[in-house]
């Protein structure tokens, strides 16, 4: 079994400096490697990126990220992306990492997605020049996830994870408003889910939101924002074919 810790929505600043470093430090013990699932700090900022930094440097198991939209804020993300990776964190945009833990090859593609909605309730790409810019990026984020799940089906992973911010499922958002819902994820992501043969798809981003969601094609989706959680991670074990 391939143990895989999760968490996104740290949200972490100066003031909570190491209060998920001891949590973070069992990871060995319990775990082959810690997804991020984007908004790790509260503006994105290089100050608050280091924070993160240091919670997550040297854990022992590999450390995989995305950003979300609070890392964008500050517009400082290759500052942000630098700090973390100097830390040792895989930052993944449109792009993906593989890893072998026990003989096993494990493929992990991920992009931060963005907003639209869902099957029957979706914003188009028609009208207005802002409404095409704002279908487009998902588009541009949907499109990237499955290019990326491509290139580990190509290098004949034995399991496939998705990564992202944004939710690819409205399952993991009852308990959000729903007049929020196409801000806090899109169907577009989980066709390319289920065109990618995907073993697990996890993301943050809706802290109000629900666990355990399902694509249309059975990809099992985990919204893994701690705030849901309600505790410094999740694991979730997978069993290669």
């Amino acid at each position: 079994m391939i143990r895989v810790a999760a968490v996104g929505d740290i949200h972490m600043g100066p003031d909570s400096r190491g209060s998920l470093r001891p949590a973070f430090e069992t990871l060995p013990d319990v775990a082959d490697l810690l997804l991020l699932a984007g908004d790790l700090t509260r503006h994105g900022t290089v100050d608050e990126a280091r924070v993160v930094a240091e919670e997550v440097a040297g854990l022992g198991v590999p450390v995989i990220a995305v950003l979300g939209n609070h890392d964008h804020h500050a517009d400082q993300t290759p500052e942000v992306t630098a700090v973390l990776e100097e830390a040792g964190v895989t930052v993944l945009e449109g792009a993906a990492t593989t890893l072998t833990v026990g003989g096993t090859v494990v493929g992990v593609a991920g992009t931060k997605g963005f907003g639209g909605g869902f099957a029957g309730r979706s914003a188009g790409e028609f009208g207005e020049p802002e409404m095409k810019a704002f279908v487009r990026a998902t588009r541009r984020s949907a499109d990237g996830l499955r290019r990326a799940l491509e290139e580990l089906a190509d290098a004949g992973c034995a399991l496939r994870i998705a990564l992202t911010h944004f939710s690819p499922v409205p399952d993991t958002l009852a308990g959000e408003p729903t007049e929020i819902y196409p801000f806090l994820g899109s169907y577009l992501l989980a066709e390319a889910l289920d065109g990618g043969k995907v073993d697990l798809a996890v993301h943050g981003h809706a802290h109000a939101g629900t666990e355990h969601g399902m694509t249309v094609g059975g990809v099992r989706v985990r919204n893994v924002a701690q705030p849901v959680l309600r505790r410094a991670f999740a694991v979730y074990h997978l069993a290669p074919a």
